[in-house]
């Protein structure tokens, strides 16, 4: 059975959600942040860089989001939430799932770093101001005229997408992105994105 080393108010929250999509039994092993905020020492256990999420199935440890997601997908999702490899989708399926924690996220992580420092970083700022917007055009256009990113039908995509489009709706300007503000609402919306909810715990993006 697969574990998920969930700890709060993280990006693991994906997890639960894909497995709760999925109907797949898993267990939850529980991790609170210490008083930084930080991920506690006992995840080094689990994985040498102590981060979550991480999975443990069969034996096998595997980090980082996307490659969970992938993983879990093509393990143990019987061909559900993804296009098959023979449609047009695929690639822009594969995309999405690395833009998410590559270009998508980057301004997110940057902003509060360079606001710490204050006048100093104003034009590092400016910059991430402009990524920031770029992205969340991007994305607001792809899901132009469709409920999900890929067409009609949710996906692993949008799973992994969707910490990108809760830290928009917390921290951006979302009236300017309302077709994210509706992707959004849409997928928490969903069954299985609310029991993940009520089995992580406490989650402050949700709307």
């Amino acid at each position: 059975m697969i574990v998920v080393h969930h700890l709060n108010q993280s990006r693991s929250q994906r997890v639960l959600w894909l497995l709760e999509e999925l109907e797949l039994p898993y267990e939850i092993a529980y991790y609170e942040r210490d008083n930084r905020n930080m991920a506690p020492e006992a995840l080094r256990e689990i994985h040498p860089l102590g981060k979550s999420p991480v999975i443990r199935d069969d034996g096998r440890v595997v980090a980082e989001s996307g490659a969970i997601i992938d993983y879990i997908v093509r393990r143990h999702g019987g061909g559900r939430l993804r296009p098959p490899e023979s449609d047009g989708l695929y690639e822009d399926y594969v995309y999405w799932l690395h833009y998410a924690e590559g270009s998508a996220v980057t301004p997110f992580i940057i902003m509060p770093i360079a606001q710490s420092f204050g006048k100093m970083a104003t034009p590092l700022r400016r910059r991430v101001d402009w990524e920031m917007a770029l992205n969340l055009r991007f994305i607001d256009q792809s899901l132009s005229n469709r409920p999900y990113l890929l067409g009609d039908d949710l996906t692993a995509a949008d799973i992994q997408m969707s910490f990108v489009g809760e830290l928009a709706a917390a921290s951006a300007n979302i009236s300017e992105y309302p077709n994210i503000d509706r992707w959004v609402r849409r997928f928490q919306d969903r069954t299985a994105y609310k029991a993940a909810i009520k089995k992580g715990g406490y989650y402050k993006f949700q709307r």
